[in-house]
């Protein structure tokens, strides 16, 4: 029987604590949240208190480290051009990495960064690489998970090549990983919906990437056509994708045993959303 763990982006307003019991609420068996602020660079240490509760309600409602999926702020560019830049992402992640060390997390949800115009794609992706090797050596338990792009701007990312690329540079490879977020793959050109594309897809990846690497899926419908390269997530069959990818893929064992997470537009939606998810991977 395929093993899916599914479940979404929640809250964690009033302290992280309350992430779990908030995914408890709709029916989740796997998570992401935010452990500071997402939007500022600095945030308040977390308190013993808050770790203590947090870990905690993970045990009691049943949610395993290795499928909650962090996700750092928006605002660190680990590729980054300009020193000041960088410094500032790095010394934002290590923080970010910190946190979940204290929580007894294993993984990091990342985007890779963008050149900005300024150096070229691969020298971004070597100073992302070259991030996440300082980082890593300054932290223990926590895996280092590298998000797929659209390929908006100056983003890197978006192809698997790029993905392959940074994990070839980081020194601890059994510390880095991916998560491939399915409306951001499609908006850089891979086809999940069509029986060939679909295929062609994942083996691309397994072939360039590894399945191994495979952390985390972030599991969006897409309100542009693919190759877009706009990033615009939309609820599950409200999209370009139809509920015939995501209905493929909870059949796909590839997906087993790693945190499958919904960032669809209307939370509202999500108890249905994981439901119907569920059904579909015989649940």
């Amino acid at each position: 029987m395929s093993k899916k763990y599914i479940g979404a982006h929640v809250s964690a307003a009033g302290g992280v604590e309350n992430a779990p019991v908030n995914a408890k609420e709709i029916g989740a068996t796997a998570f992401a949240l935010f452990t500071k602020n997402q939007r500022q660079w600095k945030s308040k240490p977390l308190t013993e208190e808050s770790i203590s509760k947090f870990k905690k309600n993970c045990d009691d409602l049943g949610f395993s480290p290795r499928h909650i999926l962090p996700h750092d702020s928006y605002l660190i560019n680990l590729g980054h051009p300009e020193k000041a830049g960088i410094e500032k992402s790095r010394e934002a992640f290590l923080d970010e990495m910190q946190r979940c060390e204290q929580l007894g997390l294993e993984l990091l949800n990342f985007h890779p960064g963008s050149h900005l115009k300024k150096i070229s794609e691969d020298e971004c992706l070597q100073r992302v690489a070259e991030s996440v090797n300082i980082v890593l050596e300054k932290t223990n338990g926590v895996t280092a998970v590298i998000e797929n792009t659209a390929g908006q701007g100056s983003n890197v990312g978006y192809r698997f090549e790029h993905l392959a690329r940074i994990i070839e540079l980081v020194d601890d490879k059994s510390r880095v990983g991916v998560c491939i977020d399915t409306c951001h793959g499609w908006a850089g050109g891979y086809d999940f919906l069509s029986d060939e594309g679909y295929e062609k897809s994942w083996t691309a990846f397994e072939e360039l990437v590894g399945l191994e690497y495979l952390k985390g899926v972030h599991l969006n419908d897409a309100k542009k056509d693919v190759g877009s390269k706009v990033d615009r997530h939309a609820s599950l069959g409200d999209g370009y994708m139809t509920n015939k990818t995501f209905e493929r893929m909870m059949k796909d064992d590839r997906f087993n045993d790693i945190p499958i997470i919904l960032e669809t537009p209307d939370p509202l939606r999500w108890p249905d959303e994981i439901k119907w998810l569920r059904e579909k991977a015989g649940l």
